[in-house]
C-alpha cells in the first residue's frame, strides 16, 4: 500500500518522443525560396565567406590607390559585385534566414519553458511525497517511543 501516487508530468512522455528542436525541423513546410535563404545565410555566416569577401574587397585595392593594375571594366565587376550584389542581394536573403532560424529560436525557448514548467510539477510532487512521508512518520512517533520503553523496560527488569 503506497501512501502516494505518483503522476508524471504530460510534457515528459511529449518531450521523450519529440526530441530537441532543430532548425531544420522549421523549414520542413518552407518554400525552397525560404530553405535557399537559411542555406545561404549559414554559408555567408562562415569564416570562409568572410575571407572570400575580404578577397574580393581586396582586389578594388590597388585601384583605389593610385596604382591601375586591373582593367577599368575588371574594376567595376568587382565593385559591382562586392557594392551592389552582396550587400544589397544578400541583405535580403539574410534577413529571411535569420527570420526562419528566430524561429527555431522561438521553438527552443518555448522548449526549455515547458521542461522547466515540468521540473517544477516534478519538485512541487516530490515535495507532496516528503509531505506524506512526514505525515507518516509523525504517526509512527508515538509507537517507536513505546518500542523503545518496552525494549529498555525489558532489559532493565
Amino acid at each position: 500500500m503506497s501512501l502516494y501516487k505518483y503522476v508524471p508530468h504530460p510534457h515528459i512522455a511529449r518531450r521523450k518522443q519529440q526530441g530537441p528542436v532543430k532548425v531544420a525541423d522549421q523549414i520542413d513546410g518552407v518554400t525552397p525560396n525560404g530553405r535557399i535563404a537559411v542555406r545561404l545565410t549559414a554559408l555567408v555566416g562562415t569564416m570562409t565567406a568572410a575571407y572570400l569577401f575580404a578577397g574580393i574587397a581586396l582586389l578594388a585595392l590597388p585601384s583605389v590607390l593610385g596604382y591601375d593594375w586591373l582593367p577599368p571594366r575588371t574594376l567595376l565587376i568587382v565593385a559591382w559585385i562586392s557594392q551592389t550584389f552582396i550587400q544589397l542581394v544578400m541583405l535580403a536573403v539574410l534577413q529571411i534566414g535569420q527570420n526562419l532560424q528566430a524561429k527555431g529560436a522561438d521553438a527552443r525557448a518555448q522548449q526549455t519553458y515547458l521542461d522547466a514548467e515540468a521540473v517544477l510539477a516534478e519538485a512541487l510532487k516530490i515535495q507532496e511525497h516528503l509531505a506524506a512521508q512526514d505525515e507518516l512518520l509523525a504517526k509512527l512517533a508515538p509507537l517507536e517511543q513505546q518500542v523503545t520503553a518496552l525494549t529498555l523496560g525489558k532489559l532493565g527488569g
